[in-house]
């Protein structure tokens, strides 16, 4: 099943869809007699992508996911919560590449809820950091490259504690799970992927302090030129939300979410 999520789930992204489409109607326009369907395909194609290529449409569509969470900083100010006895930091992708220092093997998602997690680490001394992350496409467990960064960042690795074997967020709820029991702790994902985390979690019986981070959709200051223009960078936003609401969609019909 989990090969079948993986494969299945890349049919149905934004860029895959879009190209689809668009390749439809442009085989109608050149293999058949159906040429205003295929003109109307292939606008179709062609202007969904450009219209998740502009944060007008991709932040409206990730921002209900980061928003879901407020920062842990603006939700625990008070400090009227017990203090945690885990930092839980969820992997969000490596590639192993032995030529590049361990930070630059974690992506930039991962490399942020680390960076966040030693963050509330320090905020609470005592506390055990759990990176937690194992083995999908990649032979090396992300927890181990993620132990490797935090230890270059000063960690006390007597305070950390690794979990290895998880494959997706489900696997690591349970196996994080027995590594907590019920002690109170903090979760650290990105902010898009805490919604989903939160939700899997709080169906296990768990009650973790959210501690969203990665934030992709954030409040501008000022104009910039390049609003007005199609971006990749925008168009990824979309990806992410698709991903997000694909992942908590195939938990649902597993019966892991009420």
């Amino acid at each position: 099943m989990f090969w079948f999520k993986k494969i299945v789930s890349q049919f149905l992204f934004p860029m895959p869809v879009s190209l689809f489409i668009a390749l439809l109607g442009v085989g109608l326009l050149w293999f058949s007699k159906r040429q205003r369907a295929g003109r109307v395909l292939a606008t179709l194609g062609l202007l969904l992508v450009l219209a998740l290529s502009y944060g007008a449409v991709s932040s409206r569509i990730l921002a209900p996911l980061e928003t879901a969470y407020p920062s842990y900083d603006s939700a625990y100010a008070h400090g009227d919560q017990p203090p945690p006895a885990y930092i839980v930091v969820l992997g969000g992708g490596h590639t192993t590449d032995p030529r590049l220092p361990a930070n630059a093997q974690l992506s930039s998602a991962s490399l942020a809820r680390l960076v966040e997690g030693i963050r509330l680490q320090r905020l609470h001394p005592g506390s055990v950091l759990v990176l937690a992350g194992g083995t999908v496409f990649d032979p090396v467990p992300e927890a181990q490259t993620m132990a490797r960064v935090a230890e270059a960042l000063g960690v006390d690795m007597g305070q950390v504690v690794l979990e290895s074997n998880s494959r997706d967020t489900e696997d690591q709820v349970r196996l994080i799970h027995a590594l907590v029991d019920d002690a109170p702790f903090v979760l650290v994902t990105s902010a898009a992927h805490m919604p989903r985390a939160m939700a899997l979690f709080e169906a296990d019986g768990l009650t973790p302090y959210a501690a969203p981070t990665d934030h992709q959709v954030k409040g501008s200051q000022g104009a910039s030129p390049t609003q007005f223009f199609p971006s990749a960078w925008e168009f990824l936003k979309a990806e992410r939300a698709a991903y997000e609401y694909l992942g908590t969609l195939w938990s649902w019909l597993r019966g892991k979410l009420g």
